[in-house]
């Protein structure tokens, strides 16, 4: 049990290291679309679908799988940000709240769709 602690504790703060890189790298689009926090997530979707997918295949251990899968990508995706940034640009103004709006159903549709490229390029079918 320890082990597994200690797998998600180095993970996240790979993942976190990862996350603060990419959005300082990634620069915010008009209207203050955070695309840097979408490349993050949009990133942690694709990885996560394909350590998934190795490791039902058994090319990646348990113990890979658990740091990789719950710790690096916890701590490079980010919901609260998503969250908070989708608040912040929908009380914005109206057309603000357009951007918020596509900014959602973009992270949605495109997260998804990299799950799925990511399960397919680890070789599982997805469901």
């Amino acid at each position: 049990m320890i082990n597994i602690i200690i797998l998600v504790i180095v993970g996240g703060a790979l993942g976190a290291m990862l996350r603060e890189f990419t959005m300082l790298m990634v620069p915010h689009l008009a209207y203050g679309f955070p695309l840097d926090i979408l490349v993050a997530n949009i990133v942690a979707a694709f990885l996560l679908g394909l350590v998934t997918a190795l490791h039902t295949r058994k090319v990646l251990s348990d113990s890979v799988n658990t740091m990789v899968g719950t710790g690096v990508m916890g701590g490079l995706s980010t919901f609260s940000s998503f969250a908070y940034g989708s608040v912040v640009l929908m009380a914005a103004s109206t057309a603000s709240a357009l951007v918020a709006l596509a900014y959602v159903v973009i992270s949605v549709v495109v997260g998804y769709l990299a799950v799925i490229v990511g399960l397919k390029l680890g070789g599982q079918s997805s469901a």
